[in-house]
């Protein structure tokens, strides 16, 4: 077995069900790997220990890989778990006056965002509207996430600004109606990431390709068994047990909405498009978030992502419509010498999910 640390980007919460179940069910195993999960500070922080070689694995927004390579480190994104951001606009009904269902009805209203990079798309997307300058989109304070909630309930704000499910949750908690805005439905950009470091994935190509493997084989089997990734999910923090539902919810969301997407479909699953990556260079070069100079093209390679495995590149039909298949592995690997040898709250976790 090859031991390698997987540092995620917030304490496991829903949206990192398939990681959990990939482990629970022997997938990393399978691939000849012990993998051990570390508890994140969020994706800048989940981003650089990857590039620091602290970490073999991370899980971290796109814009945070950006942002990390800005400080003179090399982040490497080798497989785009979600091919939209979390980030979304909500709002309560009673508070916003009517169903938020489009941008141009944030005209004239005022929004709280939560954390830096979601008020950078937030601004992105009412930038590409034509309403920026119609919308007070307020600076971000400390303590962000409880804070921007507490004003959309005393009214003090229009909507919000935080991740997908955040609206669900005030609904269920306060017994108001809520709506949300997913900002990935305007804006052309990438969520979470699988990053690594490029020393790293060059001397070890084939435990990176093993890993993106048995991640694309948790990703699967938690879509097809929800209710299992939860399961193993609440049996990893127990304190989730009485958020199953919302968790439950974020994941399903992570899985159609966010990762589930055309692309999926046409390349299978974990692959990067070059022109999203350089979109997401652009959108952020305008911003004050980057402290040097990027290039959004020597952040991501699909070098790894083994499109000869069926379950990367028969991702969606399997999905859609298979069983979930047995283990497979890529010609040559570790694993398969291996095998023929033996042969014979307050704070909630994720609902900060950074983008």
């Amino acid at each position: 077995m090859t031991t390698v640390d997987f540092q995620l980007n917030w304490e496991p919460n829903g949206f990192q069900a398939p990681y959990f179940l990939a482990r629970e069910r022997g997938f990393y195993a399978d691939e000849g790997l012990d993998v051990r999960f570390v508890e994140g500070h969020g994706s800048p922080f989940a981003a650089e220990q990857a590039a620091k070689g602290r970490a073999e694995f991370a899980l971290a927004g796109a814009s945070a890989v950006l942002a990390v390579q800005s400080r003179g480190l090399e982040p490497l994104a080798v497989a785009a778990v979600t091919g939209k951001t979390p980030a979304a606009i909500y709002t309560l009904r009673d508070v916003f006056g009517e169903p938020l269902e489009r941008p141009a009805q944030l005209a004239g209203r005022t929004i709280a965002p939560s954390a830096t990079k979601t008020r950078i798309l937030t601004a992105q997307l009412l930038e590409d509207e034509g309403i920026r300058e119609e919308v007070d989109l307020l600076g971000v304070d400390d303590h962000t996430h409880h804070r921007v909630q507490h004003k959309l309930l005393d009214g003090e704000v229009d909507a919000a600004v935080g991740v997908v499910t955040n609206g669900f949750e005030l609904e269920r908690e306060h017994d108001r109606t809520a709506d949300e805005l997913p900002i990935g439905e305007y804006l052309d950009v990438y969520g979470m990431t699988v990053v690594t470091e490029p020393a790293f994935a060059r001397e070890n190509p084939e435990t990176v390709r093993a890993f993106l493997r048995a991640t694309a084989r948790g990703w699967e089997a938690a879509t097809r068994d929800p209710e299992d990734a939860i399961d193993v999910l609440v049996g990893r923090n127990a304190t989730l047990e009485r958020r199953r539902s919302v968790e439950r919810r974020k994941f399903e969301t992570a899985a159609t909405d966010l990762q589930f997407t055309d692309a999926v479909r046409r390349e299978g699953w974990g692959t990067h498009d070059g022109e999203r990556w350089r979109t997401l260079g652009r959108t952020l070069a305008e911003t004050d978030l980057l402290e040097g100079e990027i290039d959004p093209d020597a952040a991501w390679t699909n070098e790894f992502v083994d499109r000869e495995a069926d379950v990367v590149r028969n991702y969606a039909e399997r999905v859609e419509g298979g069983a979930v298949a047995e283990p497979e592995r890529g010609a040559g690997t570790e694993a398969e010498a291996e095998a023929d040898a033996e042969t014979g709250t307050e704070a909630d976790p994720g609902s900060e999910v950074e983008p």
